[in-house]
């Protein structure tokens, strides 16, 4: 039997498949076009250099964030990483619900605001596809916290349908939530995490790196009013205004490029119906 097919087995025991609303099975397929694509993974889980991504080094983790609040550091997440030593649940458990199998809770800036949303068919897809990425061995460090974290993100969570495919609000919805999180980074973020229930897309938060520093901008009606369709599919994916200049990183730009029309035309669907702010 094939490794895909025996992944793809192993997946449909463990989440139970068959959950309402489901539209297809757990692929090895799904889980590297989420990865690489819309979810950017290795935005934060593959070591930088000056010139971009270390070759060889895909998600094998690096310091992400360093603060009077925290020192974040993506973890190694290639099968020589910790997660060797977890179950499928266990690392499902993690990406979806920020717990690890000893019970601890990994903070920001895991979106788990909206990860939570991530459906069973496209977590089983994950992680099956981090199953087969090259191992590599590299110790990236541990997390420290100078802030509390909750003992949870919320109550656990037994199954999260899928959402359809389709050029849709609903599912452009869930491509910018759960998935890309960009609903996350795109609201005003405070002590309690991002601001979805009030300023959902207003924007306004600094990003410094070694670019600068980029502020997230208002993706709501009122802050795309000024560009056509088009004009926004080429700054999510090739991260250029239409007067040609750059838009600068976090936004993982080299990941958006190779997202589907379509899911680019469900996003922009989407963030064209959300409240005007601003």
């Amino acid at each position: 039997m094939k490794q895909a097919t025996r992944l793809a087995l192993a997946a449909l025991a463990l989440f139970g498949l068959g959950s309402a609303g489901a539209s297809a099975a757990p692929s090895l397929e799904r889980g590297d076009y989420l990865v690489n694509t819309i979810m950017g993974c290795g935005n934060c889980h593959t070591p930088q250099g000056p010139e971009g991504p270390i070759p060889g080094m895909e998600l094998t983790g690096q310091l992400v964030e360093k603060s009077e609040a925290f020192t974040a550091v993506a973890a190694n997440i290639t099968p020589a990483g910790r997660v060797k030593d977890w179950s499928d649940a266990e690392l499902a458990r993690a990406i979806r619900e920020g717990i690890r199998p000893d019970g601890s809770v990994i903070g920001p800036p895991m979106p788990f605001e909206v990860y939570r949303g991530i459906s069973d068919d496209d977590l089983a897809s994950v992680v099956m596809y981090l199953r087969t990425v090259p191992a590599v061995a590299s110790d990236p460090g541990a997390s420290q916290y100078n802030i509390p974290l909750p003992p949870a993100y919320g109550p656990p969570i037994e199954s999260v349908a899928a959402v359809p495919e389709g050029v849709t609000a609903e599912y452009g919805a869930y491509l910018a939530g759960p998935l890309g999180h960009c609903t996350v980074c795109h609201s005003p973020i405070g002590p309690q995490g991002a601001d979805l229930a009030n300023n959902l897309g207003l924007g306004g938060n600094h990003f410094p790196g070694p670019w600068g520093e980029s502020v997230s901008a208002n993706i709501t009606p009122v802050g795309l009013s000024g560009y056509s369709d088009e004009q926004i599919a080429t700054m999510i994916t090739k991260g250029m205004r239409p007067d040609g200049s750059h838009m600068l990183p976090p936004m993982p730009y080299g990941f958006y490029a190779n997202i589907k029309p379509d899911d680019v035309s469900a996003i922009i669907l989407y963030l064209r119906s959300l409240p005007p702010k601003g």
